[in-house]
């Protein structure tokens, strides 16, 4: 017996299995009901007939001849939707070779309009997009990976502090005619960026006499964000009272340790042997004495600080060096494509398990290669801190772990770059490239003791 050959007659009655509902297909037209599709067993197939209706095959040579019906019915059918597609092609081609013998190339008038005829004198009336709205249509955000570190026109920067810090100067000498976003902390302005709230930020991390900003050093780590460009900038203290307060009625000094400690033998030079006090940014404490009427207390920030918080100015320039500069990095969530055409420098991070032994060997590949460096940084590993080495004969040893930061000036589209980090490499458990970017090259003058 043929393994297809029904085992049962017409008459036994057909079983159904459970039914399926199959989604339509877009543009198959508006049913009431989802399509079914019935599932039978083999000895009986229902098979729909020429006019529609549905009719029982009980027989192998009544299911053969009903599948070569229905395949003969997609042939023909696909020759059908072919033979449409060709003219219509072939109409769409006169269309076109009229509408360029009578030059209606570039004309409003259209013999066509989504796919239907139209006489001579159908047109389409087309409003520019200007007009739309009054032109103010929103904008998607942008990521402008441009290196020049002069523009920007339109971003919005994050900075830390208030209005009237020196970061929010800073802000504006990177990017002119920015949108300038303050925050409380320097964490919130990593996030800022992160989160699409801005798309720059622009973080301190050294001052000529302070030294490095440390907390920033630990964030870039923590955080994906890349430097894309850098710029310095020369810092102006100023000591700022409440109007009509007099030095001499001073108890008190607030401002940012870095400010204090930069200010500290001017101070005493004019007399301020009184307390002094840090706070979390120097705008911040003008911003302090001013909302709280503290006649009694002065305090260190830059000139923009006393007309915005319409404080009086005691004493101008009071940093005990006049080369007093903060050199400022810029921050997107892209990096920018390295170039050879400008000066460039690149910033890295890495670490080894076998300790600070490796350094001699990291700064060696930059050496050979005549790579000037122009910072070097240590901080703690805070994964493991400390490193226990463990001696028989002089029992344990514990070692400071650290992860250094090192600045060199070269461009990572240079070969020399890129083979000075594949032999620091082959020295480091980890490594990991910061950004390269400009060399901020913009001119400045540092105001002598005569000028202030």
């Amino acid at each position: 017996m043929h393994p297809f050959t029904p085992t049962h007659t017409a008459a036994t009655p057909t079983l159904k299995t459970p039914s399926f509902h199959l989604p339509l297909r877009p543009g198959s037209g508006s049913i009431s009901s989802p399509t079914r599709l019935n599932v039978y067993r083999l000895d009986s197939y229902n098979l729909p007939s020429l006019n529609g209706s549905a009719t029982a095959v009980t027989s192998r040579a009544d299911w053969q001849s009903s599948c070569a019906i229905l395949a003969s019915n997609v042939i023909s059918s696909e020759k059908k939707n072919k033979q449409y597609d060709q003219q219509q092609q072939e109409q769409l081609q006169q269309s076109r070779d009229q509408d360029e013998g009578n030059g209606a190339v570039g004309s409003s008038k259209l013999t066509k309009i989504n796919g239907h005829g139209s006489s001579s004198s159908s047109s389409l009336d087309l409003i520019p997009v200007s007009e739309i709205n009054g032109g103010n249509l929103p904008k998607p955000l942008t990521s402008d990976l441009s290196p020049a570190p002069m523009h920007g026109s339109s971003l919005r920067v994050a900075y830390q502090g208030v209005p009237g810090a020196y970061s929010e100067a800073a802000a504006g000498k990177a990017y002119p005619g920015c949108e300038a976003i303050p925050c409380d902390q320097f964490e919130v302005a990593f996030q800022a960026v992160e989160l699409w709230i801005a798309d720059r930020a622009v973080m301190p991390v050294e001052n000529s006499l302070g030294g490095s900003i440390h907390r920033n050093y630990d964030l870039l780590l923590r955080h994906r964000l890349h430097i894309v460009g850098e710029v310095q900038l020369p810092v102006n203290h100023c000591l700022l009272a409440l109007p009509g307060v007099r030095i001499e009625y001073l108890n008190r000094v607030i401002s940012h340790p870095q400010a204090l400690a930069q200010c500290e033998h001017t101070l005493t030079k004019l007399g301020l042997n009184v307390a002094r006090e840090a706070v979390d940014d120097t705008a911040g404490a003008a911003e302090y004495v001013a909302a709280n009427g503290l006649r009694d207390t002065a305090a260190i920030a830059s000139a923009r600080a006393a007309e915005l918080y319409g404080m009086q100015i005691l004493a101008d320039g009071i940093q005990d060096d006049s080369s007093n500069v903060t050199r400022f990095i810029m921050l997107a969530r892209e990096p920018i494509i390295p170039r050879t055409d400008r000066p460039f420098k690149t910033s890295i991070v890495f670490a080894h398990d076998k300790g600070t032994s490796v350094l001699f060997k990291v700064l060696s590949a930059f050496a050979f290669r005549n790579i000037s460096l122009t910072k070097i940084e240590s901080r703690p590993h805070r994964n493991r801190p400390i490193r226990l080495v463990d001696d028989a004969n002089v029992g344990t040893a514990k070692h400071f772990e650290y992860m250094f930061y090192i600045d060199f000036e070269a461009s990572m589209a240079e070969t020399r770059a890129q083979n000075a980090l594949a032999e620091v490499q082959e020295f480091t458990s980890f490594l990991r490239v910061l950004g390269s970017y400009p060399i901020d090259m913009s001119p400045w003058t540092c105001p002598s003791k005569g000028e202030q």
